[in-house]
């Protein structure tokens, strides 16, 4: 009689602690959805259901502005990161191994391994030192710190694209005269396609979500929606901040759901 495979899930007590961790990670969120629409005036009572705090924080217009400039911040730091790790995916894929490829592939992928506290900490002296010299206090600040965070993030994805990617076809469109650039564009870029468009909605759930970066780099008045939620809950925990989170939870789970598509393995 043959033996059967090794299975996790026919080990004693499996359910249970599967059981267990989901609740444990998933309770605390359904938890904050369910009392966003509470329409009391406590974060912990609950006193009907009410779209009342979704109003609250839609005619907020400290909420507004910070919302914006969180979708500002991020639709540039994806776009810049994502443009940068398509060439260095490009640089470290698309050609014969060479010494060093190994020290790049660590460098390109560090802001992944070393504390965030470090890079903000790393980045406040750095902008520091170009804002004592040019005196600019805009948002570049921000968003070339987001930039940098984010081109990890969007580098594995297209990295990972690019090493499925079959070269014959690459290989034909120079066989038929193609230059370097038309085999890019009408061959590679097409293909990579799902894997830059997964790097950048990454990048930008990231960059939207970060607070420790955003808190050490930004200048007065710059506030995304994270830090301004972590600047009113220093202050006092009101029922709208439940609101704010559930709409940004909302939003990554949409684009978490379209990078899952983008990136599962078809046939």
């Amino acid at each position: 009689m043959a033996e059967r495979a090794f299975s996790a899930t026919r080990l004693p007590g499996f359910a249970t602690v599967a059981i267990v961790v989901f609740l444990a990670l998933y309770a605390p969120i359904i938890t904050l959805v369910v009392f966003s629409f509470n329409d009391a005036n406590s974060v912990a009572v609950w006193g009907g259901l009410s779209w009342r705090w979704y109003q609250v924080a839609w005619e907020n217009t400290l909420v507004k502005e910070a919302a914006v400039r969180s979708l500002i911040i991020a639709t540039s730091a994806a776009l810049i990161a994502t443009t940068v790790a398509t060439m260095a995916a490009l640089g470290t894929t698309r050609r014969a191994a060479f010494r060093g490829q190994t020290a790049i592939y660590v460098i390109i992928n560090q802001p992944l391994m070393v504390p965030e506290i470090v890079t903000a900490v790393a980045l406040l002296i750095f902008f520091a030192w170009i804002k004592v010299a040019t005196g600019y206090q805009g948002l570049g600040y921000l968003i070339a710190a987001h930039s940098a965070f984010c081109i990890p993030f969007a580098y594995l994805p297209i990295r990972a694209r690019l090493e499925g990617m079959d070269l014959s076809l690459e290989t034909a469109a120079a066989d038929l005269y193609a230059t370097p650039w038309q085999a890019f564009r009408r061959v590679t870029l097409p293909l990579l396609a799902p894997g830059i468009i997964a790097g950048a909605m990454l990048a930008f759930v990231i960059s939207l979500d970060d607070v420790v970066i955003t808190e050490f780099v930004k200048s007065g008045g710059q506030d995304t929606l994270p830090t301004y939620m972590l600047g009113q809950i220093r202050r006092a925990v009101t029922p709208d901040v439940n609101a704010i989170s559930t709409a940004l939870l909302a939003l990554t789970v949409i684009l978490l759901t379209a990078f899952f598509l983008l990136t599962r393995k078809r046939d």
